[in-house]
This record gives C-alpha cells, structure tokens and sequence, in this order.
C-alpha cells in the first residue's frame, strides 16, 4: 500500500488480507481451526495461526504452512503488509 494511505485505509486492507490467507488456510486444509489476529506485535502488522486435526503428517504441515506463507509473502510484496503465519500444535477443539 502507497505510504500515504489513511489509517482506517491500512487497516481496512489489513482485514481484507487476513481473511484471505484465513480463507486460503481453510481451503488447503478444512479441518483446521485458523484464527487471525489484527494486532501488531513488534514489526508484524497481523498474524494468521493454524492449528492443524490431530493425524496430519509433519510433511502435510509443512506444505500447508509454506503454501499460506508463500501468498504471505506475495502479500507484503503487494501491500507491505507483514502478516506471520504459522501452524501450532493441533487444535484442542
């Protein structure tokens, strides 16, 4: 995003992007529990964390958070968004 967009613009942007790598994690793997959060910690301007069912192997893990990092990545090339995704242990729902 150009440097001279409003607050409520960058942040307006910030949920959009969210939701899409949410929607993104989702649909590389459904049963997934995926929660974003839109406060900045440090030089993140988000973060994005999967937690995977219980069963999925450390290879299957693996290329879902490189696929949601990668299109993280395009994001902040994009945007200059820096969003961290990461997957956490399964989820205790």
């Amino acid at each position: 995003m150009a440097p001279g967009g409003s607050a409520s613009e960058r942040r307006a942007l910030l949920d959009a992007k969210l939701t899409e790598l949410v929607l993104f994690a989702r649909e590389l793997c459904p049963a997934a529990a995926v929660e974003a959060s839109a406060l900045p910690y440090e030089d993140e301007d988000g973060s994005v964390e999967i937690f995977p069912p219980s069963g999925l192997s450390d290879a299957e893990e693996d290329a879902i958070e490189m696929a949601v990092a990668e299109r993280a990545a395009q994001i902040f090339e994009e945007t200059g968004l820096y969003i961290l995704c990461a997957i956490l242990g399964p989820s205790p729902r």
